[in-house]
């Protein structure tokens, strides 16, 4: 299914976002961000498996876990409250009742997320004023905003909108997200908060939220390390419809795949803003198993030798193959795998294609985005990945992240 992408970012009826310095960490920019959801919206979130979760993620679980009715999101940049213990739980708890006073409603009705440098305490001091700046300043022409103040590595804005035709209704989607290091999502993205003005009953917000995040945001690396705050909030408000639309319905299916197209492009968009990224990479393998597939195709996806040959635009297959054989099946027999680059044969029954086609080879490996396909026996099932080369910015990057 293709999804025509608009031009300019779309408000979400039902949905007012908000924005303020704080200065926690930053100065002189935005790095607060508020969403107000309205009353009757469906909310699902998905958090991320790392076992030492955020103080956020842990206070955002126990809050959707109340069933109160989500009204507000908040999230600030440059600090994780990661690693921070019982005075992390505190301060992220703090956060949420302070927005909660502001405006009139319940603390379980407030999800807390935060983003930034792991092991470090928040000093909630400047939220108090900051809070109430993003309430004035609500608006639903704010995503753009909202999604500025959510960066922290990156080096652009992530945000996408897209409509659909509902049997004569206009439905629209908008989303924004941030993530550039510490990115292998192991159950949404690092911070995605995606709307609709769609009518849709809690169990299918979830239902479309979960299918979403397994094909887009849980199918990019950028160096393997799963964040300790990686969430995926979607919001349905239906102020574009009457009646909920029925689950299972042509009118679900398409919505929905359109939600996970919406998905899939921010999570590639994550992948091209990777810290110093130069090429996007899909990672395609053929085969009959699910999960070889996905080992496979990680394994080439994640392999630093493949990433900075790609970085180099270096048509050294052999880094590809040797990570396909590392992470199949014993029995799996050379002669049976086939790998092309943007549709042109490297290896063909487990031998190297002697090409005439070796400039377009090297210009293949030149190009910003790059395909591969991997086939590991006659298999037509297939599982893709996106990933990003490793740059001399990435370690530069990196090295002075505290500095």
């Amino acid at each position: 299914m293709n999804v025509e992408v608009l031009k300019k970012i779309s408000q979400i009826d039902g949905i007012r976002l908000g924005v303020a310095a704080s200065g926690e960490r930053y100065q002189n920019r935005n790095d607060l961000m508020v969403i107000e959801l309205s009353e009757g919206t469906s909310c699902k979130a998905l958090f991320t498996k790392n076992a030492f979760c955020a103080a956020p993620v842990s206070v955002a679980r126990r809050h959707l876990d109340a069933q109160v009715s989500t009204r507000y999101l908040i999230v600030n940049a440059g600090n994780a409250n990661a690693g921070t213990g019982e005075g992390g739980l505190k301060d992220a708890k703090e956060i949420c009742s302070i927005l909660a006073k502001a405006a009139d409603c319940s603390v379980e009705s407030v999800l807390p997320f935060s983003t930034g440098v792991i092991g470090q305490f928040l000093d909630t001091k400047p939220f108090g004023k900051a809070i109430e700046d993003c309430l004035l300043n609500l608006s639903a022409d704010n995503w753009v905003e909202a999604g500025k103040a959510i960066m922290t590595t990156d080096t652009r804005l992530k945000a996408i909108s897209t409509t659909v035709d509902l049997n004569g209704t206009i439905i629209t989607v908008t989303g924004i997200a941030k993530g550039s290091g510490m990115i292998k999502p192991d159950m949404a993205t690092m911070l995605a908060f995606v709307a609709t003005d769609a009518a849709l009953s809690p169990a299918m917000v979830k239902s479309v939220c979960e299918e979403a995040a397994n094909v887009s945001f849980n199918r990019i690396t950028v160096d393997g390390d799963t964040s300790t705050n990686d969430a995926f909030v979607l919001m349905a408000t239906g102020a574009r419809q009457n009646k909920k639309i029925i689950k299972d319905s042509d009118e679900f299916r398409v919505l929905a795949e359109t939600i996970c197209m919406v998905c899939t492009e921010l999570a590639k968009d994550i992948v091209r803003d990777g810290e110093g990224a130069t090429k996007l990479a899909t990672i395609t393998v053929f085969g009959e198993e699910e999960e070889e597939r996905s080992r496979v195709a990680y394994a080439v996806a994640e392999s630093p030798l493949v990433k900075t040959a790609l970085f180099a635009s270096d048509a050294n297959w052999g880094r590809i193959l040797a990570a396909v054989g590392r992470s199949i099946e014993p029995t799996t027999r050379l002669e049976d795998i086939n790998i092309n680059v943007s549709g042109l044969p490297l290896v063909k029954n487990g031998q190297p294609v002697v090409s005439k086609n070796s400039d377009a080879i090297d210009q293949a490996f030149a190009q910003s985005e790059i395909e591969f396909s991997i086939y590991l026996n006659d298999g037509t099932l297939s599982t893709s990945v996106w990933t990003c080369d490793y740059s001399y910015e990435y370690v530069r990057i990196n090295a002075e992240y505290r500095t």
